[in-house]
């Protein structure tokens, strides 16, 4: 879709709010051209000596409403007309972020943040102005330039009026030369406004990793070097821009002349008056404004078609996961991966191959094995954020594409490695998956969490504002923040179920969410999940962990080595096995009795 096809789109919707602009720009046209002729009868009547007194007194104060009701409706049509520009810039937001919430994980791994974030800020500001000042602007000047054209050459002298317009073919080729390089100049400077807002959220983001670096004095460099090289694109723009001015300033120069000329020399031979002349002379200043317009409404175009070129693809690029389920999660889910294949996008081999497991109701399954062996991949399919590429996932014997997106994660509390906190308080993040929790619940769950200890020591408790990204938790209190957060949802009455759906989240998922834990407390921890598993027999879990003590009362525990099952079985079998796990579970061991001393 063109600019102008969405343009044409918004219009029709909003056609109201735009017809009645357009209704008050004519009649203040209308209006407009009407006062010089009006001007040049008055002069006239005052040479001539037949206007004085209460006539002239009529009219002066004619040409007094006349402008304050031509001001009365310039104030109304932009009330009209920048209510719906707004509503455009409105819409297209909403569009954008619903479009990114919508897209999966392989998206955001192929679009920065930063250019998201352009786009919804700079870009749509672009399209809003063509929408807004640029079509009413290319109206009011387009029907403004005819009038008045109409009024030089049909009312005073059509002679006169054609060598005046001579300059305007000049100003005509200027224009579209000057509107190129607007166009080319205002794409690169949203591109480069695009990098400057990326290395701006990157930075802020990662603050903490540039100051112990000591990299906080090349960051600033290269922030200023994006910054000069964004400046210096919107100048180059804006001085583009600026080139309209001068041109329309120079034609009118010379129409000026010309008329002056020719005007003068008429009036001498009598084949037009003093007003007339006068009358023409202010018609060219009307023409001020449709020319300069002309030129601004060409530049906010250029510049909606650069934004439009880069928002577009955004608005229209397809999802990366297709919600088209129609089914819901059961009560009791029985989970089984068949021969499933999967592969990130442009990687050089498989992350997992011919993965088959089956986790019945109320059973605990534990993923181990070594850094990149695919163990949270295998979590991410079950979360459906990426498709297998080979074999099927089923809950109870249906694949997991015919679940609804949002039933399917409702039905899922998932702690991921890196626990995502949001500028909020304590309780209000721990709240995040069931709003509809009492204090009391939230409480409960931050007990089990074994992190309620911790809380009551901060200084409003949990009312604590965590900051972004929960900074100002330590990455221990972080995740067991996020571990309160998952055994609420799964206490039931989450925000958007129906009756039927209030039990809650049938399967935990814990993405080595005990890592930065103490032995002790992930003692504790997992000793409050054999409760909750007594409370809720039909809830199942998969612990994924590097530290074998998480997964060692596990009902089944599968070894992944680069995405292939190696090792399967109960703790004690695998010990006797004598394969990685047992290795691995040694010499865990070993380092905890060295820490112990």
């Amino acid at each position: 879709m063109t600019l102008t096809q969405m343009l044409a789109g918004f219009v029709r919707r909003h056609w109201f709010s735009y017809a009645g602009s357009a209704l008050m720009l004519g009649v203040i046209a209308l209006l407009t051209v009407w006062i010089p002729r009006q001007v040049g009868q008055v002069i006239d009547g005052l040479v001539a000596g037949t206007l004085q007194g209460q006539g002239l007194l009529f009219e002066l104060g004619l040409l007094v409403g006349i402008g304050s009701l031509i001001y009365l409706l310039r104030v109304g049509w932009r009330l009209a007309l920048f209510a719906a520009a707004f509503q455009l810039g409105k819409e297209l937001r909403t569009r954008l972020y619903q479009r990114m919430t919508l897209q999966g994980p392989a998206f955001f791994q192929s679009t920065r943040t930063g250019d998201l974030m352009a786009l919804a800020t700079n870009d749509i500001d672009a399209v809003e102005m063509a929408a807004g000042e640029a079509l009413l602007a290319a109206f009011d000047g387009s029907l403004t330039l005819i009038l008045v054209l109409f009024m030089m050459t049909a009312s005073i002298d059509w002679r006169l009026g054609l060598a005046a317009l001579l300059p305007f073919p000049f100003m005509a080729f200027a224009f579209w030369y000057v509107s190129n390089q607007v166009h080319l100049a205002w794409q690169s400077s949203l591109e480069r406004f695009s990098n400057l807002n990326h290395h701006v959220q990157e930075g802020l983001g990662g603050v903490r990793t540039l100051r112990a670096l000591g990299l906080v004095k090349l960051n600033h460099q290269q922030f200023s070097e994006l910054a000069d090289s964004a400046s210096q694109a919107s100048y180059s723009a804006q001085r583009w821009e600026a080139a309209f001015e001068p041109t329309v300033g120079m034609t009118l120069g010379a129409a000026t002349v010309i008329a002056l000329g020719l005007g003068g020399m008429l009036v001498a031979q009598q084949q037009l008056t003093l007003g007339q002349l006068t009358a023409f002379t202010m018609y060219l200043g009307q023409l001020i404004w449709p020319t300069f317009a002309a030129g601004w409404v060409l530049s906010l175009l250029e510049r909606g078609r650069a934004a439009w070129a880069r928002l577009a693809p955004m608005l229209e690029a397809p999802l990366t996961l297709v919600d088209q389920g129609q089914s819901g999660m059961p009560a009791q889910a029985v989970i089984r991966f068949e021969a499933l294949d999967f592969s990130y996008p442009q990687a050089q081999r498989k992350a997992l191959e011919n993965i088959t497991l089956q986790l019945e109701p109320g059973r605990t399954l534990g993923l181990v094995g070594p850094t990149g062996s695919g163990k949270s991949t295998l979590l991410r399919l079950l979360l459906r954020q990426f498709e297998p590429d080979a074999g099927r996932l089923l809950i109870n014997a249906e694949p997991l594409c015919d679940m609804r997106l949002q039933a399917l994660r409702m039905g899922l509390a998932w702690v991921p490695q890196e626990p995502f906190l949001f500028s909020a308080s304590i309780a209000e993040n721990i709240a995040l998956g069931n709003p509809l929790a009492s204090q009391e619940q939230i409480e409960q769950a931050a007990r089990m969490a074994a992190v309620h200890d911790d809380i009551r020591r901060l200084p409003h408790g949990y009312a604590t504002e965590v900051g972004e990204r929960g900074v100002t938790l330590s990455g221990g209190q972080r995740q067991r923040v996020a571990i309160a957060r998952a055994l609420l949802q799964m206490s039931g009455q989450n925000a958007g179920q129906t009756a039927a759906d209030e039990i809650g989240a049938q399967i935990l998922l814990l993405d080595d969410a005990l890592s930065a834990v103490d032995t002790g407390t992930e003692t504790q921890i997992l000793e409050q999940l054999r409760q909750l598993r007594q409370q809720r027999p039909e809830c199942s879990a998969i612990i994924v962990s590097h530290r074998l003590s998480a997964v060692m009362d596990a009902d089944q525990i599968v070894v992944l080595r680069q995405g292939v099952i190696t090792e399967q079985g109960r703790h004690d079998e695998l010990l006797e096995l004598g394969g990685w796990y047992a290795a691995q579970w040694r010499y865990q061991q070993l380092e905890a009795s060295i820490d112990a001393q």
